[in-house]
């Protein structure tokens, strides 16, 4: 409709246009809007695969080491850092972490292949990689799952040792308050898995969200605002 000066003119009470109506949950109100999810930084890969491959250098490579060094398990006794206390003593663990479920080397074998696929889809796919904590504490993880699952998969055992060593792990650090008080051999993998699941527990009492250590600065881009409206004008 035109105006009395030929000019468009818009009724106040036209209807909308609904050809574009905006999306609605099941009961009719409309959904709030939602951004993209942000992208995962490039140092959060870099810092958990590099947690994951340096701590699973380090495990088989002093595994290695010691096993060579010392030989298997019962041919040297202990060499002792601090006497009756720390030292370093090979041992196959055919059980989990600690000698958990002796006997079960295999199913643990498939538990730690499950382990990594669920790490990388909760890391990388469900986005859990913008916050700090879990890359770092998951990336502790992966190096453990990794140096353990090679001996599980019986990469390190040779012909002629024990059959039962082939789905064991090579442990050789051994810690004592005595001779009848002393805590299972355990490797470096051992320290990785331990020392993630802990920040996994203190990440679970201390909960933030997800997206914290991604967010800018509000008071920042506040200033940042205000000072492109200022010169804007």
């Amino acid at each position: 409709m035109l105006s009395p000066n030929g000019d468009p003119q818009v009724l106040a009470n036209a209807p909308a246009d609904r050809s574009n109506p905006p999306p609605q949950s099941r009961d009719g109100s409309p959904l709030p809007h939602s951004n993209p999810l942000p992208a995962i930084p490039t140092n959060r890969y870099i810092t958990f695969f590099a947690l994951a491959i340096l701590g699973a250098v380090a495990d088989l490579w002093t595994k290695q080491a010691m096993f060579a060094w010392r030989g298997l398990p019962g041919m040297r006794p202990p060499h002792w850092v601090v006497e009756g206390y720390v030292g370093i003593e090979t041992a196959v663990n055919i059980g989990a972490v600690f000698g958990i479920g002796a006997g079960k080397g295999q199913l643990f074998a498939a538990i730690s292949v499950v382990a990594a696929i669920a790490i990388f889809i909760w890391l990388f796919v469900k986005r859990a990689a913008h916050q700090w904590l879990l890359t770092i504490a998951l990336g502790c993880v992966m190096g453990g799952i990794i140096g353990n699952l090679y001996d599980r998969l019986g990469l390190w055992w040779e012909p002629g040792m024990d059959p039962r060593w082939q789905s064991g792990v090579r442990d050789w650090i051994l810690f004592q308050a005595s001779d009848t008080l002393k805590w299972p051999n355990f490797n470096i993998a051992d320290s990785l898995l331990v020392c993630g699941a802990a920040m996994l527990i203190y990440r679970s009492f201390f909960p933030v969200d997800e997206f914290d250590d991604d967010k800018p600065n509000s008071q920042e881009d506040s200033n940042e605002a205000h000072r492109d409206n200022n010169s804007s004008q």
